[in-house]
C-alpha cells in the first residue's frame, strides 16, 4: 500500500504550516506564561475547518480523513501543542463520540456546533482513582423520578474541562456489571450541578484547558445518553483508537518544532570563534534526532522514521474503517 501524500495532502500541510506560523507563532510564549485558552485564535482555527476536519459537510465538518486529520495536528503541534491537542481532543474524543455513537438526533444537535467551533467539545472519563484502568470509573448514575438520570462523581485531566461546552461523561449506570455497567452522556454547559473544577497548573501545553469537571446531583434527561446503556467503556475504547493516532502526530510535531529550534540556535549560538553547529558532538546530537521531525515530508530512515511511518499508515488504515492501532504500535 502506497502511504505517500498527495499533492491535495501537501497543499494542507503547507497551508496549515502557513497559519501556524502566522497567527500562532508570534504568540506562542505569551499563551504559555498567562496559562490562557486562545478563544480568538481557536475561533480562527475553527473557520479554516480545523475543528470539523474528521465530519461531514453535511453536519458543519470539512469532509476530509484521518490522514488530512494527523497532517493538520502536527503542524499546529509544530508550533504550540497546546493548539494541537486542542484539535485533537475536540475532534477525536467528544465530537467523534457524539458522531460514531450518538443517535441521529444527538448528531444533528451537537455535531454542526462542534464541528464548525462554535461549541468547544470536552471528554470526561479519567479520574482521581481511574485513570489507565478506565473501567474502575466511579462516578455514578442513579435513575431520576422524571425518566432521566442523576449524576455525582468528579473526573480530571479533561482537556477544555472549563472552556467546553460540551461534555461526554462516564458513569456507572449498573455497579454490578463492572465494566458493562458503564454508560456515557452529552451534558451540555450551564446544566445545574454540573461544573469546572480545578483548573491544572501544568509544566506544558499551557495554554490547553485541562481542569476537573465536577457533577453533584446532576440531572440529565434520558435523551443525554449517548451510545446504549452499559456500553460507554466499549465505545471509549473505539474512540481512544483514534484519538492515540491524534496524539501521535500531536508529539511528533512537537518533536519537529524542538528540533527545529535546536538547529536554528546551534547555527546562532558561537563559541570558540565558530557556531555550536559545527562541533562534532553537537551534529552528533541533532544528527540522532534528525529522523524523527521528517514525518510530513517523507518518513525518514532509522527507527524513528519507523515511528512515523506507522502513525502515517495508521491513519490509512483508519481512514479505511480498519484497526490497527493496537498493532502498529504495540498498545
Amino acid at each position: 500500500m502506497n502511504f505517500s501524500f498527495t499533492e491535495e495532502q501537501e497543499l494542507l500541510r503547507r497551508s496549515v504550516r502557513a497559519f501556524a506560523e502566522d497567527e500562532i507563532r508570534p504568540h506562542v510564549m505569551t499563551y504559555d506564561e498567562t496559562q490562557e485558552f486562545p478563544t480568538a485564535l481557536v475561533k480562527k482555527a475553527a473557520a479554516q475547518g480545523y475543528y470539523g476536519v474528521l465530519f461531514p459537510e453535511p453536519l458543519g465538518g470539512a469532509g476530509l480523513g484521518y490522514v488530512e486529520y494527523v497532517i493538520v495536528v502536527e503542524e499546529l503541534s509544530r508550533v504550540d501543542g497546546s493548539i494541537g491537542i486542542s484539535v485533537a481532543a475536540h475532534n477525536s474524543l467528544c465530537t467523534n463520540h457524539i458522531f460514531a455513537c450518538g443517535n441521529d438526533a444527538q448528531r444533528k444537535a451537537y455535531v454542526p456546533k462542534l464541528a464548525s467551533g462554535e461549541w468547544i467539545g470536552a471528554w470526561s472519563l479519567t479520574e482521581p482513582t481511574a485513570g489507565s484502568d478506565a473501567g474502575g470509573t466511579k462516578t455514578k448514575a442513579v435513575p431520576a423520578a422524571n425518566g432521566g438520570w442523576i449524576l455525582n462523581g468528579s473526573k480530571t485531566f479533561t482537556t477544555h474541562g472549563s472552556v467546553g461546552d460540551l461534555a461526554v461523561v462516564f458513569a456507572v449506570t449498573d455497579p454490578d456489571l463492572e465494566k458493562k455497567g458503564i454508560s456515557a452522556f452529552a451534558i451540555e454547559k450551564g446544566t445545574p450541578g454540573f461544573r469546572a473544577g480545578k483548573i491544572e497548573n501544568k509544566m506544558g501545553l499551557r495554554a490547553s484547558d485541562t481542569a476537573e469537571v465536577i457533577m453533584e446531583d446532576c440531572v440529565v434527561p434520558a435523551t443525554a445518553m449517548v451510545g446504549a446503556r452499559g456500553e460507554g467503556f466499549v465505545d471509549a475504547m473505539k474512540i481512544l483508537d483514534g484519538g492515540r493516532i491524534s496524539i501521535a502526530a500531536l508529539a511528533l510535531g512537537m518533536a519537529r518544532g524542538a528540533y527545529e529550534a535546536a538547529l536554528a540556535y546551534s547555527k546562532q549560538r558561537h563559541q570558540f570563534g565558530k557556531p555550536i553547529s559545527e562541533f562534532q558532538a553537537v551534529q552528533h546530537m541533532l544528527a540522532e534526532i534528525s529522523g524523527l521531525p521528517a514525518v510530513s515530508l517523507q518518513p525518514a530512515a532509522g527507527a524513528q522514521g519507523e515511528l512515523a511511518s506507522l502513525m502515517i499508515a495508521a491513519a490509512h488504515f483508519r481512514a479505511l474503517g480498519q484497526r490497527r492501532t493496537r498493532v502498529l504500535t504495540g498498545d
